[in-house]
């Protein structure tokens, strides 16, 4: 991931869902060119801001045991309104089935608790090295990156760990 699109986390229950809170601005770099004169968050940004937020609970419950998490499919993606710069984007994810790889979760996305996204996601998770045992090096580099990234995050984050 290069960039992020969580800002807060504001609610984690290990295991099971999390919410976080994405707050557009207009100095967002992308808002420039979609659209001119109607600046509105792109639906690819929408579903990746559920992507992102479904990573974290899959390494937050997997004790950040996997490098890499990747969108295998999106089902039933619907986008029912615009988000707009001054809006904030309530993201919640709900772990709805998983094995050792896969991922199944229920996302949504609302602003002013007016439903603006939601899909059915299937994310996986894997280590480089388990197809290539040169890449361990690499694996173990993303996984820090990870855990600093979530240090970081959490310092902002307003949550109570239901654990």
């Amino acid at each position: 991931m290069r960039f992020s699109l969580i800002d807060s986390v504001t609610e984690f229950d290990p295991g099971s869902s999390i919410t976080i809170v994405k707050n557009l601005t207009r100095s967002e770099e992308y808002l420039a060119d979609h659209f001119p004169g109607f600046p509105v968050m792109p639906g690819v940004m929408m579903l990746e801001t559920l992507v992102q937020t479904g990573a974290w609970l899959m390494r937050l419950d997997t004790d950040f045991a996997y490098s890499t998490i990747l969108l295998d499919e999106a089902k039933a993606l619907r986008f029912k309104s615009f988000v707009a710069p001054g809006d904030q984007l309530i993201v919640n994810v709900q772990k709805h089935k998983a094995d050792n790889e896969t991922w199944t979760l229920k996302a949504q996305g609302k602003v002013r608790e007016t439903e603006v996204v939601s899909a059915r996601l299937v994310l996986k998770q894997f280590n480089l090295a388990d197809r290539d045992q040169n890449f361990a090096e690499n694996d173990r580099r993303l996984i820090e990156h990870m855990k600093l990234s979530w240090s970081e995050l959490e310092r902002v984050s307003t949550y109570k760990n239901n654990a």
